[in-house]
């Protein structure tokens, strides 16, 4: 096994993990920061497929106060309010650095100033954007950042264990595997930041890519860490639906499409989202989702099972030029986005729930930090679009700036749990020791027990039906093997590795979805449908016990807002 040290090191090299390397070097050049990624930084994870854009209030009009109210309505006042509170105003501060530290340019209006598209969920056009390819931008520039002053980077090394200090109280490193040779490689450090990003490919559709398997959130698990809100995944409305053998179906057909007066249609052409809500298309995207699923239900879905998206009653040209990118990416699987009509279905798309965090972005575990999509509570039960971006490089600067000031006062390299460290070892290297199974087989099981049992719409009899599937599937893995011909980018054994941290973290969604028996924002209980009182809100948590997931709930604290309730009003007196 190899041993490395540093000072910060820092999981994931999306927009939380590359903010916080470059707030953490500099608050102190002096400290050794790295960067660990499963992939290739700067071409790996999901703030470089952003499509959307970015949630700030910039435009006269438009205020912090009024981002905040969408962020806790569409969050149906489960946000920690704190949380969100510091999105809306950092954001702010952000798009700036963006733009004026950090090289991103986002389109403009003919006067100069940013402009900024409409988004679903939100009483003000807020979403500033680099055409429909907004994460490239940013992605591009942080990694440039990086790059230029030297940050330390382990590229295809693949996180496993979060391991502590000999009497558990505080981090001490993490154990990876280097993906290149095989090789166990053990990173001691000061500080860790997790944000390793959660998506959510145990679902039939989804749109992350399929190295995403939130590796994060299970090693969160299995350190001890709760997990809150797990019970809400977001559903993207309009996701590609190019059939059943490509991995096409599935990506997002951005939220632009509808908030620039996009149509949505059953197989007969009739525009339907207003038998459900008021707004129509821009309506939140669990309330579309949901739409869209029951008019597949009802017998008024397409031929492949979805409904139509229509963008040409405004005109070809326009949509040409205002989402080349999605027209391209619709060319590409034979249908015209800005003359016809193309097919869509609701696609798994982000987490709202994760590891509970504070404004500083610590963990209870000492030493241990964590930004962006690995954690809870700042989207309560329903990320607004535009959000997700600006989550991430909001809480990803903090984090680091915290982090080196946490290391000066605090911080030292901490003797490790050896026995942890072997312990991990032993788990990876477990399945070299059984005979190969077909791990495709279990990978689409979970697909199919996910979307039916633990998705879109929910229920008792179809909940209780997961787990006795999870279990079984996990059981499964457990006496399933890979070939050892060679550990060096052995693609079967980190499928293995996948679909272990998947099921767990299944797990925690369903044990969480079971827990909330009445409908809040991404979950619908179909055997209770309605909201539950507002004003006694509570977020549930997750934890691994010794019998195995417990589930407790706490009260959501309102800090700022109660429900009735408007920061707007306070503003204006």
């Amino acid at each position: 096994m190899r041993r490395l040290e540093t000072d910060i090191l820092i999981l994931g090299s999306g927009g939380a993990g590359l903010f916080a390397a470059l707030h953490a070097h500099k608050a102190n050049p002096a400290l050794r920061v790295t960067i660990a990624v499963k992939g290739l930084l700067g071409k790996c994870g999901c703030t470089r497929m952003v499509q959307g854009g970015y949630n700030v209030a910039l435009a006269p009009g438009d205020s912090a106060e009024r981002h905040f109210m969408d962020t806790i309505e569409g969050g149906k006042w489960l946000n920690d309010q704190d949380l969100a509170w510091t999105l809306v105003t950092e954001a702010q501060v952000r798009i700036r650095e963006l733009e004026n530290e950090l090289g991103c340019f986002f389109d403009r209006n003919p006067d100069g100033t940013v402009h900024q598209k409409a988004f679903a969920g939100q009483t003000f056009d807020r979403t500033v954007h680099k055409g429909d390819l907004t994460g490239i931008e940013i992605v591009n520039r942080l990694a440039e950042q990086v790059w230029a002053r030297g940050i330390a980077r382990l590229e295809e090394h693949r996180a496993i264990e979060l391991i502590r200090e000999r009497d558990g109280t505080a981090i001490a490193g993490v154990l990876m595997i280097d993906m290149r040779d095989g090789e166990f490689v053990f990173v001691r450090a000061k500080a860790v930041l997790l944000a390793t990003g959660g998506g959510p490919t145990m679902y039939r559709y989804h749109t992350p890519s399929g190295d995403k398997s939130c590796d994060g959130m299970a090693m969160a698990l299995r350190a001890g860490l709760a997990l809150r809100d797990m019970e809400m995944v977001q559903f993207h409305p309009t996701g590609l639906l190019a059939g059943p053998d490509t991995r096409m179906t599935g990506t997002v057909l951005e939220e632009g499409l509808r908030g620039a007066g996009g149509w949505l249609l059953d197989k007969d052409g009739n525009r339907f989202m207003a038998e459900y809500d008021a707004k129509a298309e821009r309506a939140t995207r669990d309330v579309v989702s949901r739409a869209v699923f029951d008019i597949v239900r009802k017998g008024r879905g397409t031929q492949l099972g979805g409904a139509w998206l229509q963008m040409s009653h405004l005109g070809a040209d326009m949509v040409r030029k205002t989402f080349k990118g999605m027209v391209e990416r619709c060319a590409d699987c034979g249908f015209d986005l800005a003359g016809g009509r193309v097919e869509i279905v609701p696609t798994a798309h982000y987490m709202m729930g994760g590891v509970p965090f504070g404004g500083d972005c610590s963990t209870d575990i000492k030493g241990l930090f964590a930004a962006g999509e690995d954690t809870g509570g700042v989207h309560g039960a329903n990320r607004l679009g535009g959000n997700g971006v600006a989550n991430s490089t909001v809480f990803g600067g903090i984090a680091g700036g915290n982090m080196a000031r946490w290391v000066a006062a605090e911080g030292y390299l901490r003797v490790p749990d050896e026995d942890a460290i072997r312990a991990g070892c032993a788990r990876a290297l477990a399945p070299f020791a059984r005979r190969p199974a077909d791990l495709e087989t279990i990978r689409e099981r979970l697909h199919d027990a996910m979307w039916e049992d633990v998705g879109i719409v929910r229920d008792a009899e179809g909940l209780a039906r997961a787990a006795d599937t999870l279990d079984a599937l996990d059981a499964e893995l457990d006496a399933a093997g890979v070939a050892e011909t060679t550990r060096a980018f052995n693609l079967t054994w980190h499928d293995w590795l996948n679909l272990k941290n998947l099921v767990a973290v299944s797990k925690a969604i369903r044990a969480a979805a079971v827990a909330r028996t009445d409908s809040r924002g991404a979950h619908f209980r179909a055997d209770n449908p309605a909201t539950g009182d507002l004003a006694t809100s509570r977020y549930t948590l997750v934890r691994q016990g010794p019998d195995g997931l417990a589930v407790t709930t706490e009260p959501v604290a309102f800090t700022r807002v109660r429900p009735g309730e408007s920061l707007l009003e306070s503003a204006a007196e």
